[in-house]
């Protein structure tokens, strides 16, 4: 591989871009190393695609941006970017992946439902205490 791959992914409101370049397996959310990602059970997430990828990972830098959401749904968007690159570098991943979990190539299209008139919350209704 000789030209640099660049991907995206969203998860709620969070969006990563990231780009994927030859290197020596040196992976970064943000510019710091992935091994400093907080919480641990993100940092996990974000690693699945390495993981299934194998070797091929050791040959790649990552380089990641990701802003806007909480620390879970910028882990997902990271992993959902990672997830693409990766099967743009080597098409035979695609089925790999698509069978561990489907959202390592195709984004969580769900949304918080907004609040209704003259209400607080999206579902629950006010009591009435007319009776």
């Amino acid at each position: 591989m000789s030209k640099n791959v660049h991907t995206s992914g969203k998860r709620k409101q969070a969006i990563a871009r990231a780009t994927l370049s030859t290197g020596n397996g040196n992976v970064h959310v943000n510019g710091r190393p992935l091994e400093h990602f907080e919480p641990k059970v993100a940092m996990m997430k974000i690693q699945e695609p390495l993981m299934l990828a194998g070797d091929m990972v050791k040959k790649l830098n990552i380089n990641v941006k990701v802003f806007g959401g909480g620390w879970s749904s910028q882990s997902e968007a990271v992993r959902l970017a990672i997830g693409r690159g990766l099967v743009e570098i080597n098409k035979s991943l695609k089925k790999t992946f698509q069978d561990y979990d489907r959202h390592l190539l195709v984004g969580d299209v769900r949304r918080n439902e907004p609040c209704k008139p003259n209400d607080s919350k999206p579902r629950a209704k006010r009591q009435k205490s007319y009776r």
